[in-house]
């Protein structure tokens, strides 16, 4: 199985500039086009929340139209840029979402993993949080399949960066949060956003990790003080294939480049 993750898309109005200068939604097009070029074609699509950027119904219908195109079943979480009852109209028809309460959801079939996606959006913040409820339920639902390869999806990542502006818009229940999935062996990977850069860390003894963003990066700064600051760095997505007995990630970068070059000649001998 190949899941291709793409993560903090933050689609505005048609013509609108995130940030006065980014143009997400010609980015996203482009992410859109290179995904259709893969071979093979990702099993399934997740994104990793901050869909739009500011919750509204206008913004999430440029961003179906943006996402038209791609072949491969989608799967969507919200982040804290996303409004729970926009983002639910709008996907209404995913039916794994939840016509009601938290965007939380298992998808069983017809993967040979399972899929559960979590909601970690405060509304009107922009720090995360795992409450008691939606903690309870994520205990509850790996409990049912406990053999089950587990992937789990969610914006905020449970774990500090040390970039500290970011960090203070962190994941509260994190630690909460690790303590669960430690109880759960059939996690295998913990996919999140909302860093707009690529980040590996080990959460309760499993695998997680944050996705670059399809459009501008957040600044790599590790002092206590750093600004909050972005960059245009090379956008790009994540690449997780299932071998059967675990994931093999890959990152990848969003644009034209020179290449891919051989390394032998026609004759089998190393070019110089």
């Amino acid at each position: 199985m190949l899941i291709a993750q793409i993560t903090d898309t933050h689609i505005k109005l048609p013509g609108a500039l995130a940030y006065g200068k980014v143009d997400t939604a010609a980015m996203l097009a482009r992410c859109v086009a290179e995904l259709g070029r893969l071979a093979p074609q990702p099993d399934l699509i997740v994104i990793t929340g901050d869909l739009v950027d500011l919750g509204r119904a206008e913004e999430y219908a440029h961003l179906r139209s943006l996402l038209k195109p791609l072949g491969s079943p989608l799967v969507v979480v919200p982040g804290n840029h996303d409004d729970r009852s926009a983002l639910r109209a709008a996907f209404a028809d995913h039916a794994y979402l939840p016509a009601r309460g938290f965007l939380q959801f298992a998808i069983d079939a017809p993967y040979p993993v399972r899929i559960v996606g979590l909601d970690t959006l405060v509304p009107m913040q922009g720090g995360g949080e795992l409450c008691a409820e939606r903690l309870a339920w994520l205990d509850e639902t790996l409990a049912r399949q406990p053999q089950r390869p587990t992937v789990v999806l969610m914006h905020h990542p449970p774990f500090v960066t040390g970039i500290g502006h970011m960090d203070k818009l962190g994941l509260a229940g994190r630690d909460e949060f690790s303590r669960v999935v430690g109880r759960h062996p059939q996690v295998e990977l913990v996919l999140c956003g909302h860093l707009h850069r690529s980040i590996q860390a080990r959460v309760g003894g499993r695998a997680a990790m944050t996705c670059p963003s399809t459009a501008h990066q957040v600044a790599l700064d590790l002092r206590d003080d750093a600004p909050s600051r972005f960059n245009m760095e090379p956008p790009g997505y994540l690449l997780h294939r299932w071998t059967g007995s675990g994931f093999v990630s890959h990152q990848a970068c969003i644009g034209d480049y020179a290449g891919p070059f051989p390394f032998f000649a026609d004759d089998g001998s190393l070019i110089d």
